[in-house]
């Protein structure tokens, strides 16, 4: 079982068990295709999602994207 950390996503305080950026937004019930993220102050490419490692402490801003008209 993977430990859990504390990060603040979208300025809340949460802990999660994933270790990629990927992993947390499934996570949270989203697809990372549909997301735009800024971790710890900079834009992470949808393209490295999957590879970039969470840390303790790391602040998170996830926006989803919503199809419609």
């Amino acid at each position: 079982m993977s430990e859990s950390i504390s990060i603040t996503v979208n300025g809340e305080p949460r802990r999660s068990t994933a270790s990629t950026i990927a992993g947390l937004v499934r996570e949270l019930g989203l697809k990372p295709e549909k997301v735009a993220v800024e971790h710890n102050g900079e834009i992470a490419p949808r393209s490295t999602l999957e590879n970039v490692p969470l840390n303790e402490g790391d602040v998170l801003e996830i926006v989803h994207f919503v199809g419609g008209g």
